[in-house]
């Protein structure tokens, strides 16, 4: 699940969708926004375990450092910096590749691990449930996307709630899936967004397809662009006050309001036969928006 915007309903999709489909099948829902991870405030998991994520920093023994500065000529992110007899470690910026420890000619570097982030696991009722969480004043998100995501099971559906946008945590998320469902609404902002996302799942060779939210307080722009790129449009969700109530209540669709649950049941079984059913229909290289 995912979208070139905040704000479009993609964790309550995400959410909603798992509940309704675990009466089926195994489901297992992996919160990968690990800077903003909300899911659990409508699953209300209980956690059965955690554990920490940790990243390779690298140490210089300053007693056999020659100073040469080769470690700061391999990393290509600027955490190793020589200046003069001095060695400075900026570990915020090390993304852990190992480069300045393996090429130090006199073997003064090595690494030590440092916390960025933690993954959390537990249940939901029929629901497997796991999270990630970065670190306060962390810039490094992928790491801790890859180890949620070390989590997927084979077998049964996963469903990765992943954060919104294109840019690096987005790409972490959705690589790799079978399918990807674009959450968008149908606003000037939202189009905008959606061809984003657009263009980052088809560098991906993903397939995918969109859902439209609040379909009926907008035009038919989105809709246009759909066709356009011969994407299809899984499910319209109309506005219904009923259902932000129950999300501000930090409720679930299918578990507080009428006829909701078999909404999403079937919304669930069309994405799921699109992602298994071996067409795997790629997205145009129509680019406009």
């Amino acid at each position: 699940m995912a979208s070139g915007k905040g704000g479009t309903g993609k964790t309550t999709l995400a959410v909603n969708l798992a509940l309704a489909l675990s009466a089926f099948h195994d489901v297992r829902l992996i919160d990968a926004d690990v800077e903003e991870p909300n899911a659990h405030i409508f699953l209300r998991p209980d956690l059965e375990g955690s554990r920490t994520v940790e990243l390779p920093v690298p140490e210089v023994d300053k007693d056999r450092c020659r100073f040469c500065g080769r470690c700061a000529e391999v990393c290509a992110y600027g955490a190793v910096t020589v200046i003069a007899d001095s060695v400075l470690v900026f570990p915020e910026l090390c993304h852990g590749c190992g480069g300045c420890t393996l090429l130090c000619p006199e073997k003064a570097v090595t690494e030590r691990p440092r916390a960025i982030g933690v993954v959390e696991w537990g249940r939901a009722g029929e629901v497997a449930f796991v999270h990630g969480r970065l670190n306060p004043g962390e810039a490094l998100v992928p790491p801790v996307t890859r180890a949620v995501k070390e989590f997927i099971r084979p077998g049964g559906v996963t469903i990765i709630d992943a954060p919104p946008g294109t840019a690096c945590p987005a790409v972490a998320a959705v690589s790799g899936s079978d399918y990807c469902v674009l959450v968008t609404e149908p606003t000037p902002f939202g189009l905008n967004d959606l061809a984003l996302a657009v263009e980052m799942v088809r560098k991906l060779g993903l397939p995918a397809g969109v859902v439209i939210n609040r379909f009926d307080l907008g035009d038919r722009r989105v809709e246009d662009y759909c066709a356009r790129q011969r994407l299809p449009v899984l499910g319209r969700i109309p506005f219904d006050r009923k259902l932000a109530e129950a999300y501000a209540r930090g409720r679930t669709a299918v578990d507080d309001l009428p006829g909701w649950r078999d909404r999403f049941s079937a919304l669930g079984r069309e994405i799921l036969e699109r992602a298994s059913n071996g067409r795997r229909p790629r997205i145009s290289d129509v680019s406009d928006p």
